[in-house]
């Protein structure tokens, strides 16, 4: 290596200004980050695994490129006397725009996110900062926590490309300028800051190296002697028995650079109907880092170990996209096209392996651990529930692994497995009801009639769940009913509470749904009267005919404007609402006003919202009379209690 690099700037540099919010970002990577900074080399390291990845896949199709024969390898060496570090590969290179590109911005999403949750660190705490680190990861910029300075020279694989040089501090802006290479590729020089020349050891670059990059499908090499350091076996090739738990959440890092450990981990090994590796991930949490690098979903899919496809997306379905993670098949062919492929079958018969595994694993998952599970669930749910719903070929095999919220167990989760055991013996369907969420639905007078013979109902509260349903009409041999719809005959319980209220009798009942009509006019289709409710004053139900409330759901999400159908309001005859009701002046405000909001309430329970500033005036009024009542020395009934 040349000595004397007091000055190692190119000789006509363009200058070019970071952006702010890069600038922010470097500022805390230098002046905040002491210790913990080994993590600047995996970063190198995964970033010319990369380049490296892309120039083979290139060779497959096109030699008419510089250097064909170059070994793809990565080359570290060490300068103590100049205190440099300086990292080489044979990857696909870059041009004077890619590098400016590449090297001189960075997602301002997520710098943003990142500096925000950097300065909200505690007293700018180094340990607060460093978990902030490893939460986004930081890629090319992390070489900055151990850097003076950094240069990178590159050449990309075009024939008739030049090479590039880029430089910077690590400050405001950064150098750009032609440069001398003859060979394809990147080099980083480094020089290191006093405080980072542990570095220059050659056994503390082995142990990172081994410590984080020991898969990488490339040789690494390390000093003049050109040691290779990594094993370079393919972690998903390897035997489980020979990886560690700590293995398995490095390379989960790499891939990903989601520092929070993965929720589980699925890897296998097949000969059989396809010879097929694969070693896939379920994160912990839904969302992606805003510095991941894997942007879109889909697998990286390996033949014979070189990478054909970085995001493939036909390998899962569409439901188990945010599976992450890599598969290696030594059947599919290298040089051809993806529709070549997918018109041989091949890909198809790979999707039906990996779709078995993953759901085989969910299923012993569950069985097994079942706090993992439904921490599993609450993040990914609403994904199987999509399997569902779009009626794909593993429906059936999905039903057991989804989970419910009930009446009955309205804090837990059930599977449909747990409901049926816990069926009344003269049981026949499984009821739910859907609505907006727990706290409301539970409250819903739907619920009145199986409440009452201790028939549990399942709690459908997300959007997801109308559409999941149009795809689940029966578990085993039970078919699934909408508790506001099915006129169940069910027997009641020998213990059951006997009815305290006579109802209204019939003709005064008639006198008072007329009334009922009178006043709600055509927000109705028909008011009549109910005997399925014991604790509810009312209820909305769908006439005859009409489709099912999950379907009016469906049709609510998709089209804005859609209108719901106008409804039945059904009357509680033995509630003490409606016995008051009829005891006030016929037509009077009051009693005008206590129908209105009888009407809205039930509404509010199903889910339609009605105008909120004229029932908070409507209500005003109510509060008004029952003051104005009580005032003027009229005993509040008892029975209302």
């Amino acid at each position: 290596m040349t000595k004397n690099k007091a000055n190692p700037q190119p000789i006509v540099p363009e200058s070019f200004t970071f952006k702010a919010e890069t600038k922010q970002l470097l500022n805390i990577l230098i002046h905040s980050l002491y210790k913990d900074r080994d993590v600047f080399l995996r970063e190198l390291i995964s970033n010319a695994s990369d380049a490296l990845n892309r120039i083979r896949f290139e060779l497959l199709t096109n030699r008419e490129v510089l250097d064909p024969d170059a070994e793809l390898s990565i080359h570290i060496s060490i300068d103590k006397e100049n205190k440099m570090i300086t990292l080489v590969d044979t990857g696909i290179g870059m041009t004077r725009d890619e590098i400016i590109e590449n090297l001189g911005t960075i997602a301002q999403s997520g710098a943003r996110e990142f500096i925000k949750t950097a300065s909200e660190a505690p007293n700018g705490n180094e340990n607060n900062l460093l978990q902030v680190i490893g939460q986004f990861g930081v890629g090319f910029y992390s070489v900055f926590m151990v850097a003076e300075w950094v240069r990178v020279t590159s050449r990309s694989y075009r024939l008739d490309a030049e090479g590039t040089s880029w430089y910077a501090v690590g400050e405001d802006d950064f150098q750009v300028a032609p440069a001398e290479k003859n060979d394809r590729g990147t080099k980083v020089e480094i020089k290191l800051k006093e405080d980072a020349l542990e570095f220059l050891e050659e056994f503390r670059l082995k142990e990172i190296i081994r410590k984080h990059s020991d898969y990488v499908g490339f040789s690494i090499y390390l000093g003049d002697e050109k040691q290779q350091v990594n094993k370079q076996t393919s972690i998903w090739r390897t035997p489980k028995q020979d990886i560690t738990e700590e293995q398995y959440k490095d390379f989960y890092r790499q891939l990903t650079l989601d520092f929070e450990d993965p929720l589980f981990h699925i890897q296998l090994a097949t000969d059989a109907p396809m010879q097929v590796y694969a070693l896939l991930f379920v994160p912990a949490k839904v969302d992606r880092g805003m510095f991941s690098i894997r942007k879109q979903d889909g697998l990286k899919l390996y033949s014979k170990n070189i990478l054909i496809d970085e995001y493939s997306k036909d390998l899962l379905p569409e439901y188990l996209r945010f599976v992450q993670g890599v598969v290696d098949s030594e059947d599919l062919p290298l040089n051809v096209s993806r529709e070549t492929i997918q018109a041989t079958g091949m890909m198809a018969r790979l999707k039906k392996i990996l779709t078995s595994q993953v759901l085989k694993d969910l299923e012993e998952l569950a069985r097994k651990d079942a706090e993992k599970y439904l921490s599993f669930w609450q993040e990914f749910g609403v994904f199987l529930k999509q399997g569902i719903a779009s009626n794909q070929p593993e429906a059936e095999q999905l039903q057991p692994l989804l989970r419910f919220r009930t009446s009955a167990h309205a804090g837990e989760w059930s599977s449909l497995e747990d409901y049926i055991q816990r069926m009344q013996p003269e049981q026949k369907m499984i009821y739910y009801i859907v609505g907006d969420d727990p706290k409301s639905v539970l409250r819903s007078p739907h619920l009145d009639y199986f409440s009452s013979r201790l028939v549990e109902v399942l709690l459908l509260t997300e959007p997801m769940d109308s559409f999941m349903l149009m795809g689940l009409s029966k578990y085993k041999d039970f078919e699934l009913k909408n508790a506001a719809v099915e006129k169940a005959d069910l027997p009641e319980p020998p213990e059951s509470k006997p009815v305290i209220n006579d109802p209204i009798p019939d003709t005064e009942l008639d006198h008072l749904i007329e009334i009922f009509k009178t006043q709600l006019g055509e927000k109705v289709s028909d008011v009549r009267s109910t005997k399925r409710l014991t604790q509810s004053v009312a209820r909305l139900v769908d006439p005859e005919g009409s489709i099912n409330p999950e379907m009016q759901r469906v049709y609510k999400y998709l089209e804005k404007d859609y209108t719901i159908p106008k409804k039945i309001l059904e009357l509680n005859p033995a509630h003490i609402i409606l016995k008051n009701l009829l005891s006030l002046e016929g037509g009077s405000e009051l009693q005008k006003a206590i129908i209105d909001q009888i009407y809205e309430s039930a509404l509010l329970v199903e889910g339609l919202h009605p105008d909120p500033a004229s029932m908070v005036t409507r209500l005003e009024q109510i509060i008004e009379a029952a003051l104005t009542s009580s005032s003027a020395g009229k005993e509040p009934d008892p029975s209302v209690e």
